[in-house]
């Protein structure tokens, strides 16, 4: 990606170095184990209503994480340049959608993106660690992202290379661009409804649509990117697909518990998007072959 030219967003900030303490964060109740949290986090757009709701009771009472104003200076360290990075892409998704929503004679609210290392506390979504991988909460428009995901990405899952990296983010603010449009609202009250299984379905749904609309950014950012590209956004939405992550966490593929989509059907959507760059083409919600 070429991006030297690019600005860096200004909705931002930086809470490296500011975890709010109390020790390692484990999941409760007889719940979720360690090993499950980490596969779970490792998919990218990890819805945090559910699985933060446990996470919050682990905070020590009375102790909050304090925000950092936007742009706040953080530890200085090899992390940098990552935060350059992902500050220059949150703003070509801000352009992105500003005209996208514009064109439809609406308003784009950018999101805020929020980098932290080890965990942190949300507005609204409890508290999240970096085992969940990047995220993004509804209850205060921002994107959550442990800087240590990107190298995760490349090293565990062979996905590496600075689009990878941008396409993560992409789909992050698809989420907001649901939240925005109601999406996200609609989906969570039919999850309420519907069973496990079919409450899974509701998920893949919508994260197969954020994949989209990761796709529609790349469309209209074309004049930046090189050649190969869109083949490493391809290879990252393969590497976190359900069943491949199922497959290296035990051995064997249960559909029913899907919440993300199939590697297949991550690619098919991320290039559903990018193919015309039109949002309308990421209805994954009316689609009956996903």
């Amino acid at each position: 990606m070429r991006l030297d030219d690019e600005q860096e967003d200004s909705n931002f900030e930086d809470r490296r170095g500011q975890g709010f303490g109390g020790g390692p964060m484990m999941i409760g109740g007889g719940g979720l184990g360690l090993v499950a949290v980490v596969v779970i986090g490792l998919l990218l757009g990890v819805d945090p209503r559910t699985l933060l709701g446990s996470l919050e009771q682990a905070q020590p009472p009375g102790q909050t994480q304090p925000a950092a104003p936007a742009g706040a200076a953080g530890p200085s360290g090899a992390q940098d340049a990552e935060v350059v990075f992902s500050r220059k892409v949150l703003n070509t998704t801000r352009k992105v959608w500003t005209d996208i929503f514009a064109a439809r004679g609406q308003t784009y609210a950018p999101p805020v993106l929020v980098v932290y290392d080890g965990q942190t506390q949300t507005g609204g979504c409890g508290a999240g660690q970096a085992a969940m991988g990047p995220f993004y909460c509804p209850g205060d428009r921002k994107v959550y992202l442990d800087l240590s995901f990107f190298n995760e990405l490349s090293t565990r899952f062979g996905a590496g290379g600075d689009f990878a990296r941008g396409y993560v983010i992409a789909h992050e603010v698809g989420h907001h661009v649901q939240n925005l449009l109601g999406v996200s609202d609609q989906a969570q009250a039919l999850e309420v409804r519907s069973s496990k299984v079919a409450a899974n379905r509701v998920s893949v749904r919508v994260e197969l649509q954020a994949d989209c609309y990761a796709g529609v950014w790349a469309n209209h950012i074309q004049a930046r990117l090189d050649p190969g590209d869109i083949e490493e956004g391809l290879r990252a939405a393969s590497a976190v697909g359900d069943d491949t992550l199922q497959k290296q966490a035990q051995g064997r593929v249960v559909p029913d518990a899907f919440t993300h989509g199939t590697s297949a059907q991550r690619v098919k959507w991320f290039k559903t998007g990018y193919s015309r760059g039109d949002m309308d083409d990421c209805d994954t919600f009316g689609a009956r072959d996903l």
